[in-house]
């Protein structure tokens, strides 16, 4: 019952400094005390009507609830002790088995997730002109600004590099999943398990990889090796970079030798004016 006053005297006083203005032609402590007083009366007349409501609130709900809220964990964290901390929402179902399948599509380097079905090079180029031609070409070369599949090989060292199947993807799983996933453009999850296997294989074709009476099946799914599989390593920048970042830096003589200038800046006041290091002078101004 006493949190009521006390909350009531806080707004009143609140209010009063906010109207001060209003109350300056009496004294502001004879304010402050008349208006606490209005508050309390008033706070204390309806105390006893708040807290009825609120306990027929906690009476209304429903048995069930109150037994879903488990009691509190003496060990749990501030964080996780709060109003509301373990208590079951009941809100949904658990996923059927036949829902998580639907999204459960990723095929893995090492075959994991690839479905039962198989697709010949034949077939695959007759998909392949129907559902991805208009955008990859008839041979994979690509059409305007859509990506290559086929060709590259040979040229990812170059100053600009064709990125295709053949000459860049590591595992023969990333084509296989990602035309499960994705395409064709505009009309994802359309083929079937068999057709994905077909196109994958023409793809194989267009690349050199496979001969043209090739059948792929997930039974000499990881028997195609991709060209380029050797050219990625595992991410180590935990190991190697992270320490060399995190240590404390080099704040003197952090060179075995002086560092040595070997020419000067070409805009004025950047590089201290000093002819006799040896350095190349700058051209002069015109």
């Amino acid at each position: 019952m006493s949190r009521f006053p006390d909350l009531a005297l806080g707004l009143a006083l609140a209010a009063l400094l906010a109207a001060a203005p209003a109350a300056a032609q009496q004294p502001a402590q004879e304010a402050a005390t008349a208006a606490a007083a209005d508050a309390t009366n008033l706070t204390e007349a309806n105390a006893e009507e708040v807290e009825k409501a609120s306990d027929a609130v906690e009476e209304a709900k429903p048995a069930d609830e109150t037994a879903a809220t488990p009691p509190a964990d003496p060990n749990a964290s501030p964080a996780a002790s709060g109003e509301g901390a373990g208590r079951v929402l009941a809100l949904g179902r658990a996923a059927l088995p036949e829902e998580v399948a639907a999204w459960d599509i990723d095929v893995r380097p090492d075959g994991r997730g690839l479905p039962d079905g198989q697709g010949s090079v034949v077939d695959g180029e007759v998909l392949f002109t129907d559902n991805c031609a208009s955008c990859h070409g008839d041979f994979g070369e690509a059409v305007d600004r859509w990506p290559a599949l086929a060709g590259g090989q040979g040229t990812l060292a170059d100053e600009d590099p064709v990125k295709t199947v053949g000459s860049y993807w590591p595992y023969l799983s990333t084509t296989y999943d990602y035309i499960r996933r994705a395409m064709p453009f505009g009309n994802a999850h359309s083929l079937s398990n068999d057709e994905i296997y077909a196109i994958t294989a023409y793809v194989l074709n267009l690349n050199d990889l496979v001969d043209e009476d090739f059948v792929l099946s997930r039974d000499n799914f990881l028997t195609v090796e991709m060209p380029n599989a050797g050219g990625f390593f595992q991410d180590d920048r935990d190991t190697v970079e992270l320490p060399e970042f995190t240590q404390a830096p080099c704040m003197e003589s952090c060179k075995a030798a002086a560092p040595e200038i070997t020419k000067h800046a070409a805009v004025l006041d950047v590089t201290p004016d000093t002819p006799d290091d040896g350095a190349e002078a700058p051209p002069p101004m015109q």
